[in-house]
């Protein structure tokens, strides 16, 4: 045995067990995207003339369209679990939490700029969904259910809390974690990360695969320097808010339904 096969063995380990982790996760999602991209684009219309809903309802009857929706948000957080856990295993003396960024430690820090990582990628976010829809690349996102209950705003929010910590967990705190572990650059590391959060988001054509590889590079070039994933979570989760409670209150008012 050579001195090296040690660290050919935990690099084989890492990549087996992100190869895992991303196929019980997004890169199922990214999968599944691609082939619903191709599908809109070949139906009649073409990817214009298409739609992607975002939180559909799961039943026609409230009690369980609410279970449903209430597994499926518990559920989705299940891979966030297992990179944690994962992540758990390596042999460092921080807890997973301070190596993510995710403690307590620096709330107003993360808070501020969760706020402003927000801005900065909400605005030019509703931009190019607009000029997406213009050039025929991007189907008509609806965020929120046709019929609301009265728990229906509460479990958009949790949906957007999910979204965010399943995404930024992943895509950034384990993925950006192991990849590095791996002897990835910090440029290609990135970039990988980005690519994968662009994919997910394919279902919604073209243009939102864009939106969200740019702003896959912003949020992980966030991590590189800073090393906290908190103020991710929080941009992440006050962008969804936004636009799911915000199209469930304000979409029959614009006429977009």
């Amino acid at each position: 045995m050579t001195s090296s096969d040690p660290t050919r063995a935990t690099d084989r380990r890492l990549a087996v067990e992100t190869w895992i982790v991303l196929g019980l996760s997004l890169g199922a999602s990214g999968v599944y995207a691609v082939v619903s991209l191709i599908r809109k684009a070949t139906l009649p219309g073409g990817i214009e003339g298409q739609t992607a809903t975002l939180n559909a309802s799961r039943d026609n009857r409230e009690v369980f369209d609410f279970v449903y929706q209430v597994l499926g948000i518990g559920f989705a957080l299940v891979p966030v679990a297992l990179a944690l856990y994962l992540l758990s295993l390596d042999p460092v003396k921080e807890r997973v939490s301070e190596r993510l960024g995710l403690d307590r430690h620096h709330l107003r820090f993360d808070v501020l700029w969760g706020m402003a990582l927000a801005a900065v990628i909400g605005l030019p976010g509703l931009g190019l969904y607009g000029i997406g829809r213009l050039l025929g690349i991007t189907a008509q996102i609806i965020p929120a259910p046709d019929i609301a209950y009265w728990w229906t705003v509460p479990v958009l929010i949790l949906a957007a809390l999910q979204n965010a910590i399943l995404e930024e967990v992943i895509v950034i705190g384990y993925l950006m974690t192991r990849l590095t572990q791996r002897g990835w650059g910090t440029a290609a590391t990135i970039v990988a990360a980005a690519a994968l959060r662009g994919s997910y988001h394919l279902y919604q054509g073209v243009g939102p695969g864009i939106g969200n590889f740019v702003m896959g590079l912003v949020f992980g070039y966030w991590f590189h320097r800073t090393k906290r994933v908190m103020p991710l979570v929080i941009a992440h989760t006050i962008l969804d808010v936004v636009a799911f409670v915000g199209y469930l209150l304000l979409a029959d008012r614009l006429g977009l339904k």
